[in-house]
């Protein structure tokens, strides 16, 4: 008997994305697969069920039947307790679980017996860059920004030159130059906006300097250091981050836009822009804070708000940004994850090898414990 691949649509609110598409059924079944699709799973992002039953998937308004069977459960974000509830003792759950923050559900998941993936924890290693989700919806989420900033700006980017006279460039300053802040800075040049980025990361100054924006940092000893073997910024020192707050607090007044993407995996999200920088902006000036989901980087930011200051800036704080482009997000993320079940399902059976350093980096439950160091506790 095939494995049997279960996807439902996403409950969690405002979630548009879907775990797998069309194309990636047809990957699925190749592995040996058959692909349950609950209806509607695709709405969001503009798949229909007929386009998944045309792939090979069978498709079902019944979420327990979907879900019975299923010996591995694919989603974007963690299962909802009653989707968790149905599945059969030892299913295999993979999605992107926000796993230091959702408790519940690792609890939920633990309880089934689950032997659950946290997309999120794969590792940044040449053999898995066709599974790392973080790079894949970051690159959307850094492009979205810049398309939310232009629209509440409700100035125009390019310098343009006219008989009436000249319009100035707008100056863009990304704060953090990972995947999302690269591509933030690759978007507003191709806007026409004049661009300025800072980052923690030695690395990153030659990155930033490529794609033809000027690097904004301190760069003492400590900046030198600031970067974890896997690729990450390191949490900085508090007389480091005063330093930086100054060279930024001086810079800040200037813009027009700024966009933060600064995120530390398992903390709260380092702040950037404090209220003094936000009152030294200029009106009409705009914010958007990627990180809004994690505490974020600016003092004032909301979750799914455009809060207007005293002073007339514009912090926008959008949560999923990934998920307001939708479509090629789930083209993506869906990639990313028939390459990761690829890894346990051959020719139709599931071997799961937990000392692959793949899984053994994502695993986070299995045999009714939560497994991984990195959350246990």
């Amino acid at each position: 008997m095939a494995v049997a691949i279960a996807v439902t649509r996403e409950r969690r609110e405002g979630e548009t994305r879907c775990a797998v598409t069309p194309e990636t059924v047809k990957k699925l079944l190749a592995l040996g697969a058959a692909v349950t699709v609950e209806a509607g799973t695709g709405t969001g992002s503009s798949f229909s069920d007929a386009e998944y039953e045309a792939a090979g998937a069978t498709v079902t308004g019944d979420l327990a039947a979907v879900l019975a069977g299923a010996d591995i459960l694919l989603k974007v974000r963690g299962p909802t307790a009653s989707e968790t509830s149905a599945l059969k003792t030892g299913a295999i759950v993979v999605a992107m679980l926000d796993a230091h923050r959702e408790k519940a559900t690792l609890e939920a998941l633990r309880g089934a017996n689950a032997t659950a993936f946290a997309m999120e924890f794969v590792p940044r290693i040449t053999r898995a860059q066709v599974m790392d989700v973080l790079s894949s919806q970051a690159n959307l989420a850094g492009y979205r920004a810049v398309i939310e900033a232009a629209y509440a700006y409700g100035r125009g980017f390019p310098m343009m030159m006219t008989a009436a006279g000249t319009v100035a460039a707008a100056k863009v300053f990304v704060m953090g130059a990972g995947v999302a802040g690269l591509q933030a800075i690759a978007t507003a040049r191709r806007l026409g906006g004049v661009v300025t980025a800072t980052d923690v990361r030695p690395a990153a100054k030659e990155q930033v300097e490529s794609l033809g924006a000027k690097f904004v940092a301190v760069e003492d000893e400590e900046f030198k250091a600031a970067e974890t073997s896997g690729g990450y910024a390191k949490q900085m020192s508090p007389e480091y981050q005063a330093k930086q707050a100054e060279l930024t607090a001086n810079h800040i007044i200037k813009q027009d836009v700024v966009i933060t993407t600064a995120l530390i995996p398992g903390r709260p999200a380092p702040k950037l822009v404090t209220a003094e920088h936000v009152a030294s902006m200029k009106a009409g000036s705009v914010i958007v804070d990627l990180a809004v989901e994690a505490g974020g980087n600016v003092d004032g930011s909301k979750p799914d708000e455009i809060v207007t200051t005293a002073n007339g800036v514009k912090i926008v704080g959008w949560s999923n940004l990934a998920g307001r482009i939708a479509a090629d997000a789930s083209a993506l993320y869906a990639r990313n994850l028939a390459s990761f079940v690829g890894l346990m399902v051959k020719d139709g059976e599931i071997s799961v090898d937990l000392e692959d350093e793949i899984l053994k980096a994502a695993v986070v439950t299995h045999k009714g414990a939560v497994v991984h160091e990195g959350i246990k506790g």
